[in-house]
This record gives structure tokens, C-alpha cells and sequence, in this order.
């Protein structure tokens, strides 16, 4: 075995690698012998076919597959001994590249190209000032959330009379023409039907007023303007339901209104746990504005990142080789054109030179990634889930069995391990530069997002 490397450039060099005999006859041997003993043909005894005539039949492909991964692994072996940073992968040189004759050679040389990753430094100090955003949970906002937490904690009560954002809960009975009950007919028992999602408004204003014992006749059909969502309703088949026509009485039993839960001690407890420490109205929103606020810095650090991108983008100049890439993005793209390669160069290009600057940064650093900081991100993606559906008060065994959940499935792991990763250089970037800490509103920074 002989490798030997040319540097064209800086970023460009062709590396020739020499398959010698003595390099692979012994298992070229070892595989023919193999075969022989399996080989059942006309006229042989199993495992007696002479060896010349298995020779003849598998030699050469039996060669060419072991020059093949000889040379395949003496490539890898050598690029990481040589601790060469390539681009892509090496690419057959066509130019250079002798003609192989698998029957009278018996040594093998074969000519690629390599691209090499520039060298260059991330300087990363107080000098280089980046804007950091933090954002602003405004009184509007908190509101809105009090009032979420105050719905979903809320509950139905029974009242005397019906308003338009009711439900009623009562019985329909199917009725002939002339209002008598429909012998054979529909009855339903403890429906319960909301005002407010009712279509016909003179349907509507019919209920308005009612109370239990009151009795309102009209067409369920014409109220709702939906024949399955009647079905639904009357719990009969969908076949039923398209056949169904006419009038229905319905007698209310009940008349509920939703209200919405008080902002109380109650409330406080079971929106953050009894232990929370939070006694009064001020403290309960104090506490909400802080928790919206504490959401948003994954939206600031986001920010940041991309600030921070077109920052160090932009101070550190570097050359790349083009034409390599090109190839290699067409060598391992079958489904990519040339002209579409050319159309997106740029944007591949600018993401290039971005990973190379976060590699640099990660060694530079030292950043290392630990299953504990895995199994933490985990857990805050967990917590933020549960939030999401308003459930603050989660317990860490629930976290724990969640984050094992996310991260026994290994795709949705490696979409951590890269966000960890993302973020140890996130935070390595904002404790090296200097902030231009500036307070936004929520509105401003979506606007900033859009530009």
C-alpha cells in the first residue's frame, strides 16, 4: 500500500492511492477457496471444481470487490491519520486516472480529489458588539393569559333563564305536522345544545328566556344548517340522519352558563401549586408576566443566533472551493441538476461558512455535549409542552417519563443533541461579545422577524 497526497492549493488536492498484490492476495485467495467449497456444478463433486475454473468464473469480481474496500478503508484511515479536514467526500479524478485492467495488472492505482476546509480564526471579545432582545410581556398580555387560566379553570352553572352564550340541557321528541308526538319517531333524552353555535337566528331568539320546564319547538335541521352534526346530536345513524325532517319539541330540564373561575387563592393553587407562595392578585400576576417573559427568551436567544450568524458571516472572510463542491453536490444529489446546484449555490455556500464558523467555535471552546445536558433539554421541552395546554405544575417524575419518551425515539434525540449543540454556541457567543441589551415589545420584535 502506497498513498500519496499533491496539494494543488490550499483548499484543493489530489491524493493517489496504490493497491499493491500483496495487499490483497491472501483474501482474494481465502474468498476463491470459499467458493469452491460451495460450488455445485454438472460433472464436479461438491466442493471439487477445480480452482482454475473458479478462478476464471469469480476471480475478477472477487478482486475488484476487495481492491474496492482496501482501498476504501486505507482512504478513511489516511485522511484521519493525516488529520486532514476535508469538504464532502474525495471524488474520482477522471482526468488523472489510469485505466484499470483487471486481468493482466497486478497492482491498482487510483486518483482522487479532495477539498481541504480553509483555515481561518473566530475572534470572539468584547469588540464585537451583537443586539440582544429581551421582550416585554405587555399588561394586555397578561391579562389575556389571567383570563385563559380563569376559562379553563371555569365551570357550568345552572341558572334560572337562558342568555345567548348558554347551553341547554333538555329532551327532543320528533313531531307530526300538526305537532302531535310522531308515533315510532326520534327522542333524544339529556341533550345538550349550545345558543350560540345555532345558525337560524330566529331559532335562536326562540330559546332566549326559557326556563326548565319551558318547551321550544322548531326544526333541528334549520337551526344547525347540518344534518351530521344533527345526527350527532339525536345519537342516530348518519343514514337517519339525512332522511330526518320537521319539527322536534324540546323540553328544558337545565340551563347552564359557563363562568369562569375567580382569581382566588383557589385558583393560584391549582394553576401553580399550593406550595407556590402566591397569596394575592399581584403576586399571581407577577408571576404570570414573569412566566410569559421567561418563554420569550427562546425567542430572544433565537434572534440572537441569526444576528449573531450575519455578525460573524460578515467579519470572517474566507475562500471555499467552488468547483469541488459543485461536483460533489451533483456526485451525491442524483435527483439535482446542474442548473439547479447553480440556482441555490449561494444559499448552500452561506450555510457552508456558517457550520465551518460553529465548528471552530466549538473547538476553540472545548464545548462538549453530555447525556445529563440531553436529558435536561429534554425535560425543558417537556415543561414547555405542558405548558403550552396550561398545565404549569408538573411534577419532575412526569418530566422525566416524558423526556425518556422523546428521547428513546433516535430522530427526534438527534434533534436535540443538535439543539443542545446550537445553543452551547449561542451561549458561548453572548458570554464572549458584548450585548446591546434592548427592551422590545412583543409586536416590535415579531416585526423584526419579519424584516
Amino acid at each position: 500500500m502506497n498513498i500519496t497526497r499533491e496539494n494543488i492549493d490550499e483548499l484543493n488536492a489530489i491524493i493517489t492511492v496504490l493497491v499493491e498484490k500483496n495487499d490483497y492476495e491472501a483474501t482474494v485467495n481465502d474468498v476463491l477457496k470459499n467458493y469452491r467449497k460451495k460450488a455445485n456444478m454438472p460433472g464436479f463433486r461438491p466442493g471439487m471444481v477445480p480452482a482454475g475454473l473458479i478462478k476464471k468464473m469469480y476471480g475478477k469480481a472477487a478482486l475488484a470487490e476487495e481492491v474496492n474496500k482496501i482501498l476504501s478503508k486505507s482512504l478513511t484511515d489516511y485522511i484521519h491519520a493525516e488529520k486532514l479536514n476535508v469538504l464532502g467526500e474525495p471524488l474520482p479524478n477522471d482526468e488523472k486516472q489510469p485505466v484499470i485492467d483487471w486481468e493482466n495488472q497486478t497492482d491498482y492505482s487510483f486518483v482522487f480529489d479532495v477539498a481541504m476546509a480553509p483555515e481561518f480564526g473566530v475572534k470572539l471579545d468584547t469588540e464585537t458588539t451583537i443586539p440582544y432582545y429581551s421582550i416585554s410581556a405587555s399588561d394586555d398580555m397578561v391579562e389575556k393569559q389571567l383570563d385563559a387560566y380563569a376559562g379553563r379553570l371555569g365551570e357550568n352553572k345552572v341558572v334560572d333563564a337562558v342568555e345567548e352564550k348558554d347551553t341547554v340541557r333538555g329532551n327532543f321528541v320528533q313531531l307530526n305536522e300538526d305537532g302531535s308526538e310522531l308515533e315510532g319517531g326520534v327522542k333524544a333524552e339529556q341533550v345538550v345544545i349550545a345558543i350560540d353555535l345555532m345558525k337560524d337566528e330566529e331559532v335562536k331568539a326562540s330559546f332566549i328566556g326559557k326556563k326548565a320546564g319551558d318547551v321550544v319547538v322548531f326544526d333541528p335541521v334549520k337551526a344547525y344548517e347540518n344534518k351530521h352534526e344533527v345526527g350527532h346530536m339525536l345519537n342516530i345513524s348518519h343514514e337517519e340522519a339525512e332522511n330526518i325532517s320537521g319539527n322536534f319539541s324540546f323540553t328544558v330540564v337545565e340551563v347552564l352558563r359557563f363562568e369562569k373561575a375567580e382569581l382566588n387563592q383557589d385558583l393560584f393553587g391549582k394553576i401553580y401549586g399550593e406550595d407556590s407562595g402566591i397569596t394575592t392578585e399581584e403576586e399571581f400576576k407577577a408571576k404570570v408576566k414573569a412566566e410569559l417573559e421567561e418563554n420569550f427568551v427562546y425567542s430572544s436567544n433565537y434572534k440572537f443566533a441569526l444576528d449573531s450568524r450575519d455578525s460573524l458571516l460578515k467579519a470572517i472572510q474566507f475562500d471555499l472551493p467552488e468547483a469541488f463542491l459543485k461536483r460533489w453536490i451533483l456526485a451525491t444529489n442524483e435527483k439535482m441538476t446542474p442548473e439547479q446546484i447553480e440556482a441555490d449555490f449561494d444559499n448552500f455556500m452561506v450555510d457552508l461558512k456558517w457550520q465551518l464558523i460553529k465548528d471552530k467555535i466549538v473547538k476553540d471552546n472545548s464545548l462538549q455535549i453530555t447525556e445529563e445536558d440531553v436529558r435536561a433539554l429534554a425535560k425543558d421541552m417537556a415543561l414547555m409542552q405542558f405548558r403550552q395546554y396550561g398545565l404549569n405544575n408538573v411534577g419532575e417524575e412526569h418530566l422525566e417519563n416524558y423526556a425518556n419518551h422523546m428521547l428513546k425515539n433516535e430522530e427526534e434525540r438527534r434533534k436535540i443533541v443538535a439543539r443542545k449543540q446550537e445553543d452551547l454556541i449561542v451561549a458561548t457567543i453572548k458570554d464572549k461579545v458584548t450585548l446591546d441589551m434592548q427592551t422590545v415589545s412583543y409586536d416590535e420584535f415579531n416585526k423584526m422577524l419579519e424584516n
